[in-house]
This record gives C-alpha cells, structure tokens and sequence, in this order.
C-alpha cells in the first residue's frame, strides 16, 4: 500500500475512487459529514469541490491506494486563513475503507498528518469525531486529548443526532509559537 499526498491535480484526477472511498465510509455508519445512502454522483461532486483549497494551500490531502490504484484511505488537514491561527491545523475526514479496516492504516494515515504538521511548523492539531465512535479509541490511543463533547451537533449517516467529542493534540518538538508562512 503507497499513502502519497496529493495536489489539485491529482485529486481531480482520483475523484472517482475517493468518491467510492467516502460512500463506502458513509455506507459503514462513519460520520464523516454526510447522510446515507450516499450518492455516487454527490461524493464524486464533493471530491472535485475540494480542488480549489488543495491548490490554494488551504488543504493538504494523502491518500492510501492500493496496487490497483483504488483509494484505501485517506486524511487532511485543513489550515486556517487567519494570521492568529497559523499555528495550528484541523485534522479532517479519516477514511479507511471498510475491505482495509483492522490492518493499522488509520494510525499510519494519521501519524503521517501529524509529522507533515509538525514538518510545517504546525504545533497545534484539533478534530471532532462523533463521540463512543470507534474513531475515538484511535484518537485516544494516539495521544490526542478530549476537551468535551457537544450533544446533538451532528447527525450519523442515519439521519439520528449524535454527540461529537473535540480533540486537541500538542505536537512534539515542534515550537511554540506562529510560524509564518
């Protein structure tokens, strides 16, 4: 399995099997923004959207594909566009597809964003998750702590309202102060 971060291109490029990626995911019962049975058409729509904020740098995008070039996996971190913020990064949308799940490729897609985090000077990481989901076990595991959990802020892929649980993770060695970017 090859995990490679990719450009605006590329992910345009991909849109076809990271849509088969995300309404996979969703069809699990993930809570990753959006409602089943997911469309097709609606996932491939979502993954071209997010083209304009990887080429503007306002996204970092890796994904684990296959030998056959299907997307396993995938993660981002989206970047602040605010001087104050420059500091940190949101870690978004985990997807492991359901076929690659028990095989360590969350932890290894999340410990990638991390150290290209702290690589770029980020020293601070935020997410929410759905709370008592398995992604929390994950989360937790990997050092990230929880700072509380909202009730009904979002809804699973059943439409049913669910409480998320927001994490923060300090990264190690990286300075405590704004980079500039």
């Amino acid at each position: 399995m090859n995990i490679t971060p990719v450009d605006a291109g590329r992910l345009a490029e991909d849109a076809e099997t990271l849509a088969d990626l995300l309404t996979d995911t969703v069809d699990g019962g993930a809570s990753v923004g959006f409602l089943a049975p997911l469309d097709k058409g609606a996932a491939l729509a979502w993954w071209k959207e997010r083209s304009a904020a990887v080429a503007a740098g306002e996204l970092a995008v890796w994904v684990a594909y296959d030998d056959e070039g299907r997307a396993l996996g995938t993660i981002s971190l989206a970047f602040p566009d605010k001087p104050n913020s420059a500091h940190r990064a949101e870690l978004v949308k985990l997807m492991v597809h359901r076929a690659a799940r028990g095989r360590g490729l969350g932890r290894r897609l999340l410990a990638l964003a991390e150290e290209a985090a702290a690589a770029r000077g980020i020293t601070l990481l935020h997410l929410d998750t759905e709370t008592d989901s398995p992604a929390e076990h994950l989360y937790r595991s990997a050092g990230w702590t929880p700072v509380g959990a909202i009730p009904d802020y979002a809804a699973d892929p059943a439409g049913v309202l669910r409480p998320t649980t927001i994490y923060y993770k300090r990264l190690a060695g990286t300075p405590h102060h704004a980079p500039t970017r």
